[in-house]
């Protein structure tokens, strides 16, 4: 009996090492995930939620950082001449302006992600109604996501601005 209390004690002695070791690492790891985006709990909250997206699109060339900052401010002098406040801002960060910012500026439109993914079904419209859209898909099968890729984006983060925070990286 008694070696068994030994070895009952050393596992759990064991057992108890390791899960130490576990927090440890775990609490390491995910320190260097919070640090790695900067961006979060600055521009918006800690980021709930993630995905890949696929992109059924090439970086063009010629996509650099200015290309990324000029198509934000485009956007953005847009919203700003229609006749109602912009539900959105939208920005780029990054060194090389590869990160897509769309931060929901009313309760309501971003509440939700389902809400966050029509609007980003709206942007698809949108920039299908452009001329060069067209021209790079004359078939109307890319999206947004498809257009940012084009743009040379690597990631986009949407949130409501309050409570939570979803980020796509796009490949």
């Amino acid at each position: 009996m008694r070696g068994q209390c030994r070895s009952r004690g050393y596992r759990l002695a064991s057992a108890w090492l390791a899960g130490c070791a576990l927090v440890a690492i775990l609490g390491t790891a995910s320190d260097a995930v919070s640090t790695e985006d900067r961006h979060a709990g600055y521009y918006y909250p800690a980021v709930s939620s993630s995905e890949i997206y696929h992109s059924r699109a090439e970086t063009l060339r010629d996509s650099d950082r200015n290309r990324r900052v000029g198509f934000v401010t485009g956007v953005t002098a847009g919203q700003t001449e229609r006749p109602y406040a912009p539900i959105t801002a939208m920005y780029a960060k990054g060194t090389e302006a590869e990160k897509l910012i769309l931060i929901g500026l009313q309760n309501g439109p971003l509440d939700t992600l389902f809400r966050a993914r029509a609007v980003l079904a709206m942007l698809t419209a949108t920039a299908r109604t452009t001329a060069v859209f067209r021209d790079l898909d004359p078939q109307a099968h890319y999206t947004f996501l498809d257009l940012l890729k084009l743009l040379g984006f690597t990631q986009i983060t949407v949130s409501d601005g309050r409570t939570w925070a979803h980020q796509i990286e796009i490949q």
